[in-house]
């Protein structure tokens, strides 16, 4: 029999080339690059008398209150960013709430050679002190930033200066705070000693640079030698002078003055000058890490008394805005850094693409994105995505290509294009690696641009588009991870450009599939409606009408049921309509629950594809009695069937079962879901809607049981016990396993489960260890 249909209008199907061929076994070495965009690397040459640059305003507005306001940072770099990215909006997660950051387009300006130096001397020294929290060290990084200017090294090179207000306009930076760095009391002396004070302006006061008047040291940024601490200065305390009373709790009162000569063995020379309110440098954290506790007050909220005498001032006029504000911008540099590392992926992949694809840089940056980073984007949703048309694309060409070949060799097949290992090939060698974001960020690695004292000099490489990108150096990725990777760019080219699209990706990284009907052979020699109830079957299946009821006849025909005029058993059918279920379901969860967390998302794709879920949705439509089969597996079968009524049948979820089940009872289903897309010309649409009624209810995020297996692992993590490796038998026919849990050094649980498999055992032990756990 031959099954006809007409073909998409597309070149003759691609096979897939590497289905039949081991790979090779040439090792890829754990040790991977950690990619840089050549977006924010620029040598600078000290012969150029100015430089272009492109500026953006980092836009930050709180979503909560406080006394300390919020304002832009200029953003000045040397190429141009991607249009979706100059739109791009995401929030930071603070202690006290969030702050959404977006970037807009500001202006294009030259700045001489003189003003970039400028420009690097205060970045370098405002992000070293928000990191450090300490001076002594600055001089020495300040001297390497010439060197490495005049040396021509290529580093991180961009500009983060304080953005001016509407009244300093038209510059759209604000020089006068980037000068600050270059404090000299004598600049001050020059006009407020020995003459009136100016308009706003109290006087002076003795400081450790000298006289200063009170408008400089105001707002600026100090340092006191006696304690190495750094202070922002946020105003006079005009009630408060060294003669004051200090009341320390549980003493004697006693003025500060006689306070820090017996504390600090200093001796206060102007006990009569005021006073000033300073606050601890705020700390720099990972504010783009999901979750984040309120942070409870720390030294930074809180104001602290200054002598005037013993303090240094590093920089002035620096506002507490602006240093609250640039506490920040590592986290923003880091989110741009990996958005800039997505496009570049982005354009590697596309550079020859000649179908209108359009993918969004974020769904790109979502799918290098690991678990590990702690971010409020991941791959997980998109792997899972990813993974189930990987399998649907990679079984429905074998099972097209490979006619003649029985399930286990399509399986084998298709291990060597799926498979871990063999998806790590594919993206090590198209260097995705690199664009790998694996780690949580942390500020105190962040390369201050400009900044060549730590050694962060970087090596170039080219991708496969010719474009450049920079090395920064190299980590250890794990093939899995790699993988994972493949599979999550799947999904994000599928989620936003369709199969073609992710067809196009997967033809890109290696995979040689395509989705061209191939007719169907099979020469049965025996009418179905003999053997089968059609009409029956095809009322099970949402009517569904079979074109070519021989396929029902396949779908459930036992291999062990001989028969000469049935040329073939339901498992080829098997093989692709476990692939075919498998992705219409991912895909129906996927677009049903858009807002679902990736953790959620991925549960409910495992309560809903499993072996459990189709062998109850079997017994519940009693599919098992038009299988043929001969005694001995209708036998088995009945043992199963005998167990479910122990079960409730109001749900299809099999994770509630304390029973194994037969295998054939899931076969089926699948087998089943194999003949109708075969039917109907690769029609995954009638697939579902004629599965689907069988497996209702679908699950949804209110009624998703708990896997025992996973819930076992995540209390465990949760309750920081350690699970020792289970150990697990089978011994005539029956599964023993034996799991072990510790708490500090000590075994707290063991317990044996039996099962016919060893999966009935590991869900057996997992249950009982949470319900004595738990005290239910």
């Amino acid at each position: 029999m031959e099954i006809d249909g007409t073909q998409q209008q597309s070149a003759a199907p691609l096979l897939v080339e590497e289905a039949t061929q081991e790979f090779e076994s040439e090792p890829y070495d754990d040790e991977q690059p950690s990619y840089v965009p050549a977006e924010l690397v620029k040598p600078w040459c000290s012969n150029d008398a100015s430089a272009l640059y492109h500026c953006y305003l980092i836009q930050m507005k709180p979503n909560f209150c406080y006394d300390i306001p919020v304002n832009d940072i200029v953003l000045g770099m040397r190429s141009e960013l991607d249009c979706d990215i100059a739109n791009m909006t995401f929030d930071l997660e603070v202690g006290r709430g969030t702050i959404t950051v977006n970037f807009k387009k500001a202006a294009e300006i030259h700045l001489s050679s003189e003003q970039v130096l400028q420009c690097r001397r205060f970045q370098i020294t405002i992000f070293r002190i928000l990191l450090d929290h300490e001076l002594p060290n600055l001089g020495k990084v300040l001297e390497r930033l010439c060197l490495g200017q005049n040396l021509g090294i290529e580093s991180i090179d961009y500009l983060l200066l304080p953005a001016a207000r509407m009244h300093q306009r038209p510059s759209i930076i604000d020089w006068e705070c980037v000068t600050s760095v270059s404090f000299r009391c004598e600049e001050n002396s020059e006009y407020h000693v020995d003459c009136s004070p100016p308009k706003n302006c109290s006087g002076v006061l003795h400081t450790k640079n000298g006289m200063v008047c009170t408008c400089r040291i105001q707002n600026s940024l100090v340092y006191t030698p006696h304690t190495g601490l750094l202070y922002c200065i946020t105003g006079l305390l005009h009630d408060l002078n060294g003669n004051s009373l200090l009341r320390p709790r549980g003493r004697r009162a006693r003025s500060y003055k006689t306070h820090y000569e017996e504390k600090h063995g200093i001796k206060l020379r102007f006990d009569q000058q005021l006073w000033l309110k300073g606050k601890h440098i705020f700390k720099v954290q990972n504010y783009l890490k999901s979750c984040r506790l309120h942070a409870e007050r720390d030294s930074c909220h809180t104001s602290v008394e200054l002598p005037p005498e013993l303090c240094s001032i590093v920089m002035s006029p620096l506002s507490v805005s602006n240093l609250y504000s640039f506490s920040f911008v590592p986290s923003i540099m880091h989110r741009l850094e990996s958005l800039l590392l997505a496009v570049n992926l982005k354009r590697m992949v596309l550079d020859r693409c000649t179908e209108n694809v359009t993918i969004p840089t974020i769904k790109v940056l979502e799918a290098i994105t690991t678990k590990h980073c702690k971010e409020n984007l991941h791959l997980e949703s998109l792997e899972a995505l990813g993974d189930s048309f990987l399998k649907y694309a990679a079984s429905q060409q074998l099972f097209k290509t490979y006619q003649n070949d029985d399930e286990g060799d399509l399986t084998v097949k298709r291990e060597k294009i799926i498979s871990n290992d063999a998806l790590c090939k594919f993206g090590c060698d198209r260097k995705l690696p690199g664009f790998i974001r694996n780690e949580c960020f942390d500020p105190k690695s962040w390369i201050i641009p400009g900044d060549y004292s730590g050694g962060s000099f970087l090596n170039e490489e080219l991708l496969f588009n010719k474009r450049n990108i920079y090395i920064r150096g190299r980590r250890k990725v794990k093939s899995k991870r790699v993988a994972d990777v493949v599979e999550a760019l799947i999904g994000a080219f599928l989620s936003t450009g369709g199969e073609i699209a992710a067809i196009y990706f997967m033809n890109w990284v290696g995979i040689k599939v395509d989705l061209v009907h191939i007719p169907y052979e099979r020469h049965f020699q025996v009418q179905p409606e003999k053997l089968i109830d059609v009409r029956h079957l095809e009322s099970l299946l949402n009517n569904y009408s079979f074109r070519h009821p021989h396929l029902l006849l396949e779908a459930l025909t036992h291999r062990s049921y001989m028969l000469p005029q049935i040329p073939g058993c339901y498992e080829r059918l098997e093989f692709l309509g476990d692939a075919v279920l498998d992705y219409v379901i991912t895909v129906y969860l996927y677009n049903k629950y858009p807002g679902m967390s990736p953790g959620v998302l991925t549960d409910m794709r495992s309560a809903s594809v499993n072996n459990n879920c189709y062998a109850l949705s079997a017994v519940k439509h009693r599919l098992h009695e038009h299988i043929l089969a001969p005694d001995n597996v209708h036998s088995n079968i009945a043992n199963t069937v005998n167990n479910f009524e122990r079960l409730s049948m109001e749900s299809t979820f099999g994770w509630e079962s304390e029973t194994s089940f037969s295998e054939v009872l899931a076969d089926i289903i699948e087998s089943l879901a194999g003949a109708i897309f075969v039917d109907s010309e690769y029609d995954k649409n009638a697939v579902f809607q004629s599965i689907r009624p069988l497996l209702e209810p679908l699950v949804s995020p209110e009624t998703m049981p708990l896997n025992p297996v996973k819930e076992f692992h995540d209390y465990c993590q949760k309750m920081q016990y350690i699970m020792k490796k289970p150990v697990k038998s089978i011994q005539n026919g029956v599964a023993t396993r034996t799991i072990e849990v510790e708490a500090n050094g000590v075994v707290k649980y063991t317990y044996t489960s039996t099962a016919s498999n060893n999966d009935t055992a590991k869900r057996l032990a997992c249950k009982e260890f949470l319900r004595l756990s738990k005290g239910n």
